[in-house]
């Protein structure tokens, strides 16, 4: 019978994303188990694009499960499972709770985490770790992690010749991906303007990409370029899978601190990721070797906060305001001239 693995990770798409290597290294560890994840309604696609995830249990923490006691429901609904081994990269007082109750055998979680004591094995959180590393520490393997550069595995949708998409295979792609929760991590839409002028000029044809939200963003931004009619906006077009496909097709993304970074190490292309309110020391940054990412480091105030915020607490957001366009055009073309 094979081990059963319970990966609890209920936080944003990018944190998902990162979280994949982990269940990759644990499949490979305990010889071809049976795992499980706790995810949200908004990631649910990402680990079902996982070959290495059996059974995915949705913890609505928004409407369904946003009460105390249907969390406490909800946690001993899993009880039945019996798993050997549990662990839990995110470390929400939610989450240790559901951990308290899951019944397995064996915990483990990182010292930082809420209600730490319920963890059977409580790993030191690293802060000077990328975020897979420190998601691989929990299985306390020195081969993952001193070989901790995992790409995450999925399996994107068959994307066809994209020909609804205006899009053909002849065509040199660059993807741009402006969005983000925080509206402190959004280079100015102005400045991403002048960046797909650049490279217009050059030749490439922009395609702009995120979720719904994101679809009057890329379109403002769309309008303030030189060559809107050579710009596609495909935001809110494409599921995840969709664009980790179209993101194969393409020679470089260049995008915020956010998820679209990692989306870009799924398709395992170059990615250009650019720091405002938050830095690469956080974490997060594109680890695949073919990647880079620019940041304008020379202020007291940054970084303001992990996660961004919802305004520059100064009001001056130099952080993205001094990081010009020029800047990121000579960092993409040193990129796609490398690649």
């Amino acid at each position: 019978m094979p081990t059963k693995i319970l990966i609890i990770q209920t936080a944003f798409l990018g944190d998902a994303i990162l979280t994949l290597p982990l269940i990759q290294a644990a499949y490979k560890k305990y010889e071809n188990p049976s795992i499980d994840v706790i995810c949200t309604p908004a990631t649910k696609e990402i680990f079902d694009s996982s070959p290495y995830v059996n059974e995915i249990f949705i913890l609505d923490k928004k409407k369904q499960h946003r009460s105390f006691i249907k969390t406490v429901q909800f946690a001993l609904s899993i009880r039945k499972n019996n798993y050997g081994f549990l662990f839990s990269p995110h470390r929400s007082f939610r989450t240790s709770l559901i951990v308290m109750l899951s019944g397995a055998k064996n915990k483990s979680g990182f010292d930082i985490a809420s209600l730490s004591f319920v963890y059977s094995k409580k790993i030191k959180y690293r802060k000077d770790f990328h975020e897979v590393r420190r998601n691989l520490s929990l299985l306390e393997d020195d081969y993952f992690m001193n070989n901790w550069k995992i790409l995450p595995e999925c399996k994107p949708e068959a994307d066809g010749s994209f020909a609804d998409l205006e899009i053909s295979d002849e065509e040199k792609l660059i993807a741009v991906a402006p969005g983000s929760v925080w509206e402190t991590k959004k280079y100015p839409d102005q400045y991403y303007a002048g960046v797909i002028n650049g490279l217009s000029n050059q030749g490439y044809k922009i395609i702009l990409i995120g979720g719904r939200e994101d679809k009057d963003l890329c379109e403002n931004i769309r309008k303030k370029t030189t060559v809107p009619e050579k710009v596609l906006n495909l935001a809110g077009k494409l599921s995840l899978m969709q664009s980790v496909s179209i993101l194969k097709k393409c020679k470089l993304l260049i995008c915020n601190d956010s998820a679209p970074t990692h989306l870009g190490m799924c398709a395992d292309i170059p990615v250009l990721t650019l720091y405002c309110s938050t830095v690469a020391d956080f974490g997060f940054y594109p680890y695949n070797g073919k990647s880079s990412f620019l940041s304008y480091d020379d202020l007291d105030c940054k970084p303001c906060g992990i996660h961004g915020r919802a305004k520059c607490p100064i009001n001056t957001f130099d952080c993205g305001n001094k990081l010009l366009p020029s800047a990121v055009l000579n960092k993409a073309n040193e990129i796609l001239k490398k690649n």
